[in-house]
């Protein structure tokens, strides 16, 4: 039976006297505000860089198949159709980041006629993870109903979303996954537009402001802004050392950043930004127009999108980050998300054919080209990587040119292609953790794109959110084991057959040389991408919330203190009074928002700091559910703590 549940009356927003102007640093993600209009100059470097590095891979590539082939086919052959799919990749990128700056940023909305309804899709998400989301989703404005759509018929789902003051929705039957959700969501809410957020995505108070006003425009579909993550220590994250791009070295390395700040605004100059499945904005009338959101691929958001294209709705990406999620927090998570992602872009194709099929134009057909044929990029790595161990194994020459001329022609031609690249990529992808990343990846996406072979419905895999019974680190893939392990024996044969111990000649030194550096590179990115799978940083959480670190002054026990970090279920603070009294607290947050926020809390611990003072470990009571969403929709909403204040 369908389960509707009225939200209770709200309670009304705690205000405080003005706080104190100091301004203590708290959590903030960062590169995260609207991106600013890039120089005119920036651009003609970035689209020089570009046009050079094609005009010079294209010659490249025809001196190759006319005068280097030779007559060891069997493997200068497929060396150049690498060669060939490394460029045609390049041509993708460069038209996929020609220009990030095409769509045109509407005024913030502060009131509208249109109907909106927030809602939550949920499956099985602990509470520390829906608390926030809830929270921050029901205190956006203007004004909208928020619901939590519950696949999982939780009763303290029900209870949890009741104290917050959002609305409940369940249903009978829980077929296609979130699709099928969000279709069931349609046939009752009677609404104009509808925020998709998922469980783990907490919205800044500016979601529904800075998106709503795109749709005056009556044929806009989707508003879709970028998946931002809090939890900036994921398997995901690492330090940018980006040297192409000063602006972004500051800027932590995030694998999803590249798609989310640069490629998906570069689509909405060919009109195919599409929808990612959260943190966006759709009209109700547009996803009921095409018969609902798509349930025969894993991947419905964009295959809803295609169909929506189809029908002449348009779509615009807003590139500012409103909402931040939990990245893969480890290696298992990020593979499924990856396998989940590829296998639905293999269903795309067999589903919509968007490369060929009707009602889509050249340029939106390119750019659903260069996302979905991005997924096979990982086979050219593969053959890289075999490439060099053929050479080695046979003494065979791909290349039937002298080296100096091949060095040379070589080099300025990777040397440009690199250029252009990082250019391109804005410095959101630095060459050495993209290709860590490219390595870790592999199996995982050949795997996905085998699936095209074998059509059919696939079950929709949900990334687990909840920690784990233990903490254990996972296994790297057999295939990158098995790569390492061949390029280690290939060395090994290398220096054997130097030796003369093998029955292997090396006819053309330089070649077999060549393969050999090639090869030594290979296993370091191998080992590189094994160790941070196997890496005990990345371990499997057995927390589910995620333990923020942030800086600021706040109230303990009406004394002076400083929190050092905070989860939806507790804190750590450094306070100042001696001695401090053993057994319960009140934590008091004053944000500069005006806002505060006061908390029971059970002391769990502490250590003496110098001759007084202590550092406190607090857990929050329970039944403070507003309190903490509030709590949690500022700090993950970036708004800084004031100056402690009673």
């Amino acid at each position: 039976m369908t389960d509707i549940l009225d939200p209770p009356v709200p309670t009304p927003v705690i205000t405080a006297s003005e706080p104190a102007k100091a301004v203590v640093a708290t959590f903030a993600a960062d590169d995260e505000g609207l991106t600013r209009p890039e120089p005119r100059s920036r651009k003609l470097i970035i689209h020089a860089a570009a046009i050079v590095a094609l005009a010079v891979s294209l010659a490249y590539l025809i001196w190759r198949v006319g005068f280097t082939l030779g007559t060891s086919l069997w493997l200068s052959i497929p060396l150049w159709l690498l060669e060939v799919h490394a460029v045609v990749g390049l041509a993708f990128f460069a038209f996929s980041l020609w220009d990030l700056d095409s769509a045109t940023v509407p005024a913030p909305v502060v009131t509208t006629d249109l109907r909106v309804a927030v809602v939550v899709t949920t499956y099985n998400e602990p509470s520390e993870i829906l608390l926030p989301t809830i929270a921050a989703a029901v205190a956006l404005s203007p004004g909208h109903e928020t619901w939590v759509l519950d696949d999982g018929d939780r009763a303290w789902v029900r209870e949890l979303a009741t104290s917050l003051g959002a609305r409940y929705l369940a249903r009978e039957e829980h077929l296609h996954a979130k699709a099928g959700n969000l279709n069931h969501a349609l046939t009752v809410l009677d609404v104009d537009l509808v925020a998709v957020l998922d469980a783990d995505h907490v919205v800044t108070p500016g979601f529904l402001t800075h998106t709503l006003g795109y749709f005056d425009d009556p044929k806009l579909a989707v508003v879709q802004t970028p998946q931002d993550f809090y939890n900036v220590d994921s398997f995901e994250h690492d330090r940018n050392r980006s040297w192409f791009w000063r602006s972004r070295r500051g800027v932590s390395f995030n694998e999803q950043r590249l798609f989310y700040r640069a490629i998906q605004p570069g689509k909405n100059r060919w009109h195919a930004a599409f929808w990612c499945g959260t943190n966006a904005v759709v009209r109700t009338e547009a996803l009921r127009e095409v018969g609902g959101v798509a349930t025969e691929t894993v991947t419905e958001d964009i295959h809803t999108t295609v169909r929506m294209h189809r029908r002449g709705w348009r779509t615009v990406y807003h590139n500012e980050v409103l909402a931040h999620g939990l990245a893969a927090r480890d290696a298992e998570q990020y593979q499924s998300q990856r396998l989940r992602w590829g296998t639905g872009a293999m269903q795309l194709l067999h589903a919509e054919h968007p490369l060929t099929g009707p009602g889509l134009s050249l340029r939106q057909r390119l750019a659903y080209g260069a996302t979905i044929l991005g997924w096979f990029d990982a086979w050219r790595s593969l053959g890289y990587v075999v490439m060099p161990v053929a050479v080695i194994w046979t003494g065979a020459n791909p290349v039937h040119v002298r080296a100096l001329t091949f060095v040379v022609a070589f080099g300025v031609t990777f040397v440009l292609q690199r250029f252009a690249l990082a250019m391109l990529s804005r410095g959101y992808a630095p060459l050495g953790m993209a290709a860590i990343f490219e390595f870790v990846r592999m199996q995982t996406t050949i795997s996905a794109t085998l699936s095209f072979l074998r059509p059919g419905e696939r079950p929709f895999l949900v990334t687990g959110k909840a920690g784990a019974d233990q903490r254990q680190r996972h296994g790297a893939p057999w295939l990158l084991w098995f790569l390492l392990a061949l390029s280690l024996v290939s060395a090994g044969w290398f220096a054997g057959t130097l030796s003369g111990l093998t029955f292997t000649s090396y006819p053309i030194h330089w070649a077999v040389y060549g393969a050999m550096i090639w090869l030594v590179v290979n296993a370091g990115l191998l080992v590189a991408a094994i160790a941070r799978v196997r890496s005990d940083h990345f371990a499997t959480d057995r927390r589910s919330a995620v333990r923020l670190r942030v800086s600021g002054g706040v109230s303990l026990d009406e004394g002076p203190g400083e929190l050092l970090d905070v989860s939806v279920g507790g804190a750590l603070v450094r306070s100042a009074l001696a001695p401090l009294e053993v057994g319960a607290h009140r934590l008091l947050l004053s944000f500069l928002n005006g806002e505060k926020v006061e908390l029971a809390c059970e002391e769990r611990g502490r250590q003496a700091v110098g001759d007084y003072g202590a550092l406190v470990s607090l857990r929050f009571a329970g039944g403070q559910d507003r309190e903490i969403g509030r709590m949690s929709a500022n700090l993950l909403g970036g708004q800084p703590l004031s100056v402690h204040s009673k």
